[in-house]
């Protein structure tokens, strides 16, 4: 069982392995939401997520013998660096099954701690059987990346840390892969202060724990489909289930679209590159109707490799209208493609891109179609450019960007 005793240690034990991350003040999403809203920033930690904690405790409450076998887990990235991590700590050989969709930023993290890394399934589901497999096979010690009581309460330790802080915290939004963050958390929080709200946040793509208190009992997803890869989960675990059910208030779905621009607030807003997963508690703090409360969003992880960050930037970009492309139609001769130009640059667009289609129409004299693609403040900007464009005689429309 998950008991205040077992809480109070593990969170002895993790700060061998892990650094402080001090709740930062969000002026920003205070603002926005009209709380009092502060972020848990365990992106910051030596691994690059919270995962290390209850790896390194799990890992301490083995036995020699077991550690002597060999430990093998399954895991989209985070559990995977962790578990590594707390191997080489205590000098034992470390498996880890990975999905092949892992970000290869995540699977080299992963081998840089010794681990071993065997790629195998598109999904998380996939990767833990074959490491059930290889765990019966070869005799290793199995360690659950979240359907086990020991992680969940290393994971927990981090509530431990709210509450030292914050006191006084009101809610807390912690985002759901399989459950066991959000077991550790909302079960020693409601130990610490019964009357506090702790609220689960899940990829709508992703909402295995939804589904199974919808339906009273663990279920499995027929498929997940999500940019948070890190919560990718297709059923979350049976150990954790009770607790979940006993101690969240509620849980929230994010889409896809909602990271991607809570992506570019977190950068702009407070330097901090988050993965998509760990971004979920920021991403739900505009569903709270909730005003004037203490607020804590847990940013999970920021194991983002490069070529994620990129397409995630460019398309935030684009949902905040700050790139987007206009087609308009004009005369096929000399002097026509400056004149659009320089009304652009009177608004202070900046064009980024240009096409130039001669076949739109069989009469090349009348119309050839420019498609422009302009970097522009915001949305207001955008439709100061396009106005600025009627009343010169075009008629741009607004088409589908492709960088």
């Amino acid at each position: 069982m998950l008991t205040l005793e077992k809480f109070e240690e593990a969170s002895e034990v993790v700060k061998r392995v892990t650094l402080e991350t001090k709740l930062v003040y969000s002026d920003y999403f205070s603002k926005q939401t009209g709380n009092k809203v502060y972020l848990k920033p365990e992106n910051m930690q030596f691994t690059g997520a919270y995962k290390v904690r209850g790896a390194y405790y799990t890992m301490s409450t083995l036995s020699e013998e077991e550690r002597a076998k060999g430990i093998i887990t399954a895991s989209a990235g985070n559990h995977a660096q962790g578990v590594a991590y707390a191997a080489k700590c205590y000098g034992c050989k470390a498996t880890i099954v990975m999905p092949t969709t892992t970000p290869l930023m995540k699977v080299n993290r992963t081998k840089s701690y010794g681990a071993e890394v065997v790629l195998c399934g598109d999904v998380y589901d996939e990767a833990c059987a074959k490491a059930y497999e290889l765990a019966a096979e070869h005799g290793y010690t199995f360690i659950h990346p979240f359907d086990d009581l020991r992680v969940a309460t290393g994971q927990g330790t981090i509530a431990m840390e709210i509450f030292k802080e914050l006191p006084l915290v009101d809610y807390i939004l912690v985002p759901i892969g399989g459950g066991g963050l959000a077991t550790g958390v909302s079960t020693l929080a409601k130990m610490l202060n019964p009357k506090i709200k702790v609220i689960g946040v899940e990829p709508a793509g992703a909402n295995c724990l939804q589904e199974s208190i919808k339906n009273g009992k663990v279920t499995t997803l027929p498929r997940v489909s999500t940019i948070a890869d890190g919560t990718a989960v297709k059923t979350p675990g049976e150990k954790v289930f009770p607790y979940l059910q006993e101690n969240l208030d509620d849980i929230i779905t994010i889409e896809d679209d909602e990271l991607v621009v809570t992506f570019l607030d977190m950068v702009e807003n407070h330097k901090m590159v988050v993965e998509n997963s760990g971004l979920l508690a920021a991403a739900a703090l505009k569903h709270l109707n909730v005003k004037d409360k203490k607020v804590v969003s847990i940013l999970s992880g920021g194991n983002m490799d490069i070529i994620t960050m990129s397409s995630v930037v460019q398309q935030g970009l684009i949902f905040r209208d700050r790139i987007f492309t206009v087609s308009v139609l004009l005369p096929d001769k000399p002097g026509e493609l400056c004149k659009v130009s320089g009304i652009i640059a009177k608004q202070s667009g900046n064009v980024i891109k240009l096409e130039h289609n001669q076949f739109v129409s069989t009469n090349r004299s009348v119309a050839v179609e420019l498609r422009i693609t302009l970097e522009a403040f915001g949305t207001e900007h955008k439709q100061q450019i396009m106005k600025a464009l009627e009343e010169e005689g075009y008629q741009p429309k607004q088409v589908r960007t492709n960088l």
